[in-house]
């Protein structure tokens, strides 16, 4: 079944579900295709193929809402699934803002390119697959003999599909992505660190090599080696591009309009004001090509925008989605982040740490939480000390602790260096007076 196949069918189960009793509906059809390949003590642990073809149904009727989905389309398994879900959505409790987005948030281009597809896709075969993680095990026991285990892996997909909605939506998509890696686990006198790098690309010549790979991931993992706690107190903070992620999404819960609506954003109100250092310019760009969120619309159908979301520190935009703007009053924008780009500096992490006296560069988070109603947030994090400008020894076993609304303000510099394999494109950012506690 091809998008224009599926574009049809959805609009005949709109049909149908109309003739059952329902006001508006949304349908979307799609099939996904993925390959998984992973070894592990020079052995194929694993080579998995899934595809799944599918059809998610949201019913709108007598202002109640219901979701529901089924992997049989075939049109007389689908008479009788329609007839059902309209049935059983009038049983539920009305709701007066469930309803499609008005027309006019309806994006006028659902189509073009935006560099998510590679036709290379089709030309791939199994034994490729495993050869390339075959390689990456093989390059990253070579590395060392401090080396325990190492886990590599491959994985690519391909998805397609439509959606389409009783108000005159029709979008479609087309998209591929491929994934390589490895995890390694090496020896220490009390403990067994282990680090990973993976890469995820839409394209796969952007994929990196299976020697980049496996040495980066034993580089990591060997680092590690000797790690312990240090005395608590303030130090500059240096934190990796890959690991900043963590700490955008202490404010991206706070951005959103449900939390807002339920009254545990500690942005509510914040429109407009300073919620950071001047370095913090945060933007969401749905059309960056090849970005691994890149999009027309979003998963309402509502039209994507370039947005700045925080302009020199200043709240400049929210999160707001369809049904919780709808609560607010609130304009729609989007109920989801899209590509994630920032201002960066002039200066890549290496850089930085060789201008530190004595800071600890963080380059993984674990455990810990961040209350979104009033910014307070403690994670467990995984580094290594840096003094005059030279990486000491690794750490472990300590916290960073704060409030965001004082946090984001201790931001003293964005780094030149953007992570590539993520659609949140973060670089290192460098915080004064972090509170530490260890020893």
């Amino acid at each position: 079944m091809n998008n224009k196949e599926r574009t049809a069918l959805a609009e005949w189960v709109i049909q149908e579900a109309v003739k059952a009793g329902a006001d508006e509906i949304s349908a979307v059809i799609y099939n996904s295709r993925g390959i998984d390949v992973e070894y592990r003590e020079k052995k194929l642990e694993k080579l998995q193929e899934s595809s799944q073809n599918s059809l998610n149904l949201d019913i709108y009727a007598q202002q109640k809402f219901s979701g529901h989905s089924t992997n049989d389309l075939k049109k007389e398994s689908l008479q009788k699934f329609i007839e059902e879900a309209v049935a059983s959505t009038k049983y539920l409790t009305e709701d007066e803002f469930r309803k499609l987005p008005e027309p006019k948030y309806y994006p006028e281009k659902t189509t073009g390119n935006l560099g998510v597809r590679d036709n290379y896709y089709e030309k791939i075969e199994s034994p490729e697959r495993l050869k390339i993680a075959s390689e990456i095990e093989q390059i990253a026991l070579a590395q060392s003999d401090k080396i325990i285990s190492v886990t590599s892996g491959y994985y690519d997909n391909y998805s397609e599909g439509v959606r389409v909605h009783s108000n005159g939506f029709s979008g479609e998509w087309n998209e591929t992505s491929f994934t390589a890696g490895a995890s390694v686990t090496v020896k220490d006198e009390n403990s067994r660190p282990e680090d990973w790098f993976y890469a995820t690309t839409r394209f796969y010549k952007d994929v990196p090599s299976a020697e980049l790979i496996a040495k980066s991931a034993v580089e990591r993992a060997l680092r590690k080696i000797g790690q312990k706690k240090i005395q608590s107190g303030k130090y500059p903070m240096i934190v990796e591009n890959r690991a900043g992620a963590r700490l955008f999404y202490m404010l991206y819960g706070p951005m959103t309009a449900r939390a807002i609506q339920q009254k545990s954003s500690f942005l509510d109100g914040m429109l407009g004001q300073k919620i950071g250092s001047e370095k913090l310019t945060v933007i969401d760009d749905p059309f960056l090509e090849k970005g691994l969120s890149s999009r027309f619309y979003d998963y309402e159908g509502l039209a994507s925008k370039k947005r700045v979301m925080i302009e020199k520190g200043v709240l400049r935009n929210f999160y707001i989605d369809n049904y919780y703007g709808r609560k607010l009053g609130m304009e729609f924008t989007t109920g989801s982040p899209s590509n994630i780009v920032f201002e960066y500096g002039g200066r890549s992490m290496d850089e930085m740490i060789k201008e530190m006296k004595k800071a600890i560069l963080v380059n993984g988070f674990i455990g810990g939480n961040s209350n979104s109603t009033t910014g307070d947030f403690s994670f467990g994090i995984v580094g290594l000390l840096i003094e005059n400008g030279n990486i000491v020894h690794a750490i472990n076993e300590m916290n960073i602790s704060g409030n965001a609304k004082e946090f984001w303000n201790q931001l003293v510099e964005m780094g030149n260096d953007p992570y590539p394999y993520s659609s949140l494109r973060c670089p290192a950012m460098l915080f004064d007076g972090v509170n530490f506690s260890g020893l």
